[in-house]
């Protein structure tokens, strides 16, 4: 059976395992965040490994090899010093050195165990497109502990399918690694072969084939669900569409750009999802962005989707990877309707538009952040002079970044999204005693929380299941009926009060 709500598989760390556990237990689609995994795993052992998860789960792992390797390199019993600083996994580059895709290997398939323990119901894993480096083994670590769904955004996940089928067997399985400026006629890969790994065991034979997860591309056009349905190299089994209300990363609009007055990009009919024609491709489909509201998911069904993905709710429960003194500082805010939530045109080093959530306390430091990338998820591969590949980021210092063949006006407002999503999970980097500041991004929807905390300053995961779940809230018929508009379009916002007008339209506008 298809799930009716996906909870939304946010940030580094947001949706952890604790969450995606607690969501899956209710018989609905927890959801991991599979990006940046193995820094965010190494990091929890370098603190100790509170409560002993990931070394339980790592006890399960079927190449022990690996594990012990892990432990006896990352794992701090007493966890770290006072003011001490992680110690860093080495950036990736596009040939990945065997000891790396093992971490992250292990990464995956921990973060999976996790989410499946305790219950029989299914899990899935978020990936985004755009950080393609760890994807293969990542992938492959969490098929290992048998995820149940993968699902995708931020790119073009064309090939990921096949990736899938390969996987499943066991075979070699690559994907074309997107390289700025190569020679003409030239293509460079990312290529894994789990038969390596399994060459170094005791009994160095590979295990029967694997579960092959369910493949869910998140979009936000009708063109790219099309092109993806009837073009990739395996089978999608069904689309979660996005649309700019939701946090983290957005699409970007289609054709000329054009900003708000608070410098926010604005979507207009050429960013609409035609819902028909979704339907017409003959696969299920989740509506994402604006719906965790009661009455949200019936609206989706009768628009034609199997149900809703929903992400700012869950980001904030308790079970969430939020650090919990900035999680209940942002709900005490939201209580008070004094949170704001920007789409960041030029925060990401990716340049996708990006949620930045403001509150009262968010403090900005005195001092601006030292530029520094020293995580490297977000980097570009380029082509460079001599043939060889190189990285650069826009977000790393300036001069480096022009050195490196980019342009000045590229770093312009970039800000290290590593660096700042590691910190507002709770694992922060400290450099010379200070502690890199924290970036959270969310849905629009975290402006309207304090109708679904009614006075509460903490909830679960199951409350925001239940509260999903429940039949919308009674209303007075109007005294003469007007013509319905058809449901064929997910709407996005063109400005400043446009939500709220489109929404008066077209309830699924607010989808």
């Amino acid at each position: 059976m298809l799930p009716l709500i996906i909870q939304g598989g946010m940030g580094i760390g947001v949706s952890n395992w604790r969450l995606a556990n607690a969501v899956s237990r209710t018989g609905q689609l927890g959801v991991i965040s599979g990006a940046c995994l193995d820094s965010v795993f190494v990091r929890r052992l370098q603190d100790g490994d509170p409560g002993g998860h990931m070394r339980r789960a790592m006890e399960q792992f079927p190449i022990q090899r690996i594990a012990d390797e892990t432990l006896r390199r990352f794992f701090r019993a007493d966890g770290r010093e006072p003011g001490e600083p992680y110690k860093l996994l080495p950036l990736g580059r596009q040939a990945m050195p065997i000891a790396r895709q093992e971490l992250t290997m292990l990464a995956g398939f921990v973060e999976v165990f996790l989410a499946r323990e305790g219950h029989a119901n299914p899990v899935g894993m978020n990936l985004l497109a755009k950080i393609q480096l760890p994807t293969l083994p990542t992938l492959y670590g969490a098929m290992l502990a048998s995820v149940g769904y993968v699902l995708m955004g931020a790119g073009i996940p064309r090939e990921i399918p096949g990736v899938l089928d390969q996987l499943a067997q066991h075979q070699p399985a690559r994907f074309r690694f997107d390289l700025e400026g190569p020679p003409a006629g030239t293509v460079e890969y990312l290529e894994f072969d789990p038969r390596v790994h399994w060459a170094t065991t005791t009994t160095p034979t590979t295990p029967p084939p694997l579960l092959r997860p369910k493949f869910l591309p998140i979009v936000a056009s009708n063109s790219l669900a099309t092109m993806l349905a009837r073009k990739a190299n395996g089978r999608v089994d069904g689309f979660v569409i996005e649309a700019p209300t939701a946090g983290g990363h957005n699409a970007p609009p289609r054709g000329e750009a054009q900003f708000n007055e608070r410098g926010e990009p604005i979507y207009g009919e050429r960013d609409e999802v035609d819902l028909v024609k979704m339907k017409e491709l003959g696969l299920p489909f989740w509506l994402a962005g604006g719906a965790g509201h009661p009455g949200r998911l019936i609206e989706a069904q009768e628009a034609g989707a199997a149900g809703i993905q929903v992400g700012t709710l869950f980001a904030f429960c308790e079970e969430s990877g939020f650090d919990p003194a900035l999680k209940h500082s942002v709900l005490d805010s939201a209580a008070r309707d004094e949170v704001t939530v920007l789409t960041d045109a030029l925060a990401s080093p990716t340049g996708y538009p990006f949620k930045v959530v403001d509150w009262p306390e968010n403090l900005e430091p005195d001092a601006p952040r030292e530029r520094v990338c020293d995580l490297g998820y977000l980097r570009i591969a380029y082509s460079r002079e001599d043939g060889a590949v190189g990285y650069r980021c826009p977000a790393e210092p300036e001069a480096a970044y022009v050195e490196k063949g980019g342009s000045i006006e590229e770093t312009v407002g970039r800000r290290c999204l590593c660096n700042a999503l590691f910190s507002a999970v709770g694992l922060p980097q400290v450099r010379a005693g200070i502690v890199e500041p924290p970036i959270v991004t969310s849905g629009d929807d975290l402006a309207n929380i304090s109708a679904f905390l009614r006075g509460r300053t903490s909830y679960a995961a199951a409350d925001v299941v239940a509260y999903l779940l429940a039949a919308p809230p009674a209303t007075v018929a109007p005294a003469a009926p007007a013509a319905p508009a058809a449901p064929a379009a997910l709407a996005a916002p063109a400005g400043p009060g446009a939500p709220a007008a489109r929404a008066a339209r077209d309830p699924l506008d607010s989808l």
